[in-house]
């Protein structure tokens, strides 16, 4: 760490998404921050490629913005309300993604770090932590990269073992590699957005029974990358599952998942029975990874097969025999704590209780989950600094579920990373099946809006 002294009320330790939006909320209060990144110190982490404050560094996409049906996107538009600093940004980074957010993911982190190091009550420091502070207000959101110093150092102080999981991350591949004459552009069921491109937003490439099968015995097959002895009882998280591992599942467990044809009329395949064209057997999508529309990532193929393997392989995939790939796919390790047992209710350490957690090391899963994680830490310490009681969003809120089962409501023997899912709101057993997630999102917005007025929560001090 280096002798540097800023001038601090808090200091927050890890400059990703969850540090990133913690420091805007404190900033935006009149609370000066210290915000200390490894990266661009010399240090790095397996999964990062640059030293920017916020990097995406698996899929580029923050998932549904629906907040009339869909969880996240509720979580979305709570966040928004609360002028979450990583929703600005993610708008003016967006690409078109169907009803998803999609953001580019250069962009992105630009305009992130552009308001943190233009903003007053913000220093961003180079500086790689090895220690949780001994005093003083502090915000760890390191991530489920934490290095291995400051690893340790939390797991003395909390005296448990750390979890880990592994997450791996999907190629992209050059748009001018692809051969379009063997693809075709449409979102399923045809859903577009304004920002949609011509004809929907995801190149498909249609594969038969035969190529399908042929492509999955090569996952099968292929090379993988191989564990080190410690890492070798580490289990996977669902939501991040290599798709070689699915592949394992059984033959169809791929058509079920990211390969499923349902919805998507292949041109290449029309009949009199099907004049718009048949749905393919299995497809492969790409979806768009940056403005320009140069870069597109491969749907759902996280994997761990070695770089060779993955271009042999994918290349066999109709429209990318000659595909160039800009990144291949990664395997790296994550960790967190198990903050049911480690955690109070305003995710402090239990055993040192001037060091709040944030973000994905707390055991929530997903890029929008770990910022609204960051969300709620700053709101949590400004209030501790203004003498405040801390009131907590309602369990009936996305935020309030997603705090609610990572400080106490999910059972510590068996804590998990989640993603925000209506399963953690609390049940409407009066509501009709058809209209129930319509109803979960009118009375969490509802709620949220009470919340705030009653909490008096503003942007600015």
């Amino acid at each position: 760490m280096t002798a540097m002294a800023t001038m601090h009320d808090v200091h927050i330790i890890g400059g990703g998404l969850a540090g990133s939006e913690a420091a805007w909320q404190l900033a935006q209060r009149g609370v000066r921050v210290r915000l200390s990144e490894m990266r661009g110190s010399g240090e790095t982490t397996p999964a990062h490629q640059t030293d920017r404050l916020a990097e995406l560094v698996c899929s580029n996409s923050f998932r549904s913005d629906d907040d009339t049906k869909n969880a996240v996107g509720l979580l979305h538009h709570e966040m928004r309300a609360l002028d979450s600093l990583v929703m600005r940004a993610g708008q003016v980074a967006r690409l078109p993604a169907g009803s998803a957010m999609a953001v580019d993911r250069d962009v992105f982190s630009a305009e992130v770090e552009k308001a943190l190091s233009q903003h007053p009550n913000v220093t961003i420091v180079r500086e790689r932590v090895d220690t949780l502070p001994a005093s003083g207000l502090t915000i760890v959101a390191t991530g489920p990269l934490t290095a291995e110093g400051l690893a340790g150092s939390i797991v003395r102080a909390t005296g448990r073992e750390r979890l880990a999981f592994f997450d791996a991350i999907a190629p992209i591949i050059y748009r001018d590699s692809i051969d379009m004459s063997k693809v075709w552009i449409q979102s399923r069921w045809n859903k577009r957005t304004e920002a949609s491109n011509e004809g929907g937003d995801y190149i498909n490439c249609p594969m038969t029974k035969e190529q399908y099968l042929a492509f999955r015995r090569g996952l099968l097959e292929g090379e993988k990358t191989e564990f080190k002895q410690w890492e070798k009882d580490t289990p996977y998280f669902d939501g991040c599952m290599p798709i070689e591992v699915m592949a394992e599942r059984g033959v169809d467990t791929l058509r079920f998942g990211p390969m499923k044809g349902v919805g998507l009329d292949n041109p290449f395949d029309v009949t009199p029975e099907y004049p718009q064209g048949r749905w393919p057997y299995a497809v492969v999508q790409l979806r768009q990874d940056n403005k320009l529309g140069t870069l597109w990532n491969m749907v759902g193929f996280q994997t761990k097969l070695k770089y060779a393997a993955q271009v042999q392989l994918f290349r066999t995939i109709p429209g990318l025999e000659n595909a160039e790939f800009a990144r291949l796919g990664g395997l790296h390790r994550n960790t967190f704590l198990n903050s049911p047992q480690v955690l109070d209710r305003q995710l402090r350490l239990k055993v040192a209780p001037h060091i709040r957690f944030a973000g994905q090391v707390t055991g929530c899963e997903g890029y929008v989950e770990s910022a609204a994680i960051g969300l709620v830490a700053g709101l949590m310490t400004a209030a501790e600094l203004a003498g405040r009681a801390w009131q907590a969003p309602p369990a009936t809120t996305a935020l309030g579920a997603l705090l609610a089962h990572i400080t106490g409501d999910a059972e510590a023997e068996t804590f998990q990373p989640m993603n925000i899912n209506f399963g953690l709101f609390p049940p409407l057993h009066d509501v009709g099946k058809k209209v129930r997630k319509e109803a979960y999102t009118a009375r969490a917005k509802a709620d949220l809006a009470r919340w705030i007025n009653a909490a008096s929560i503003t942007t600015s001090a």
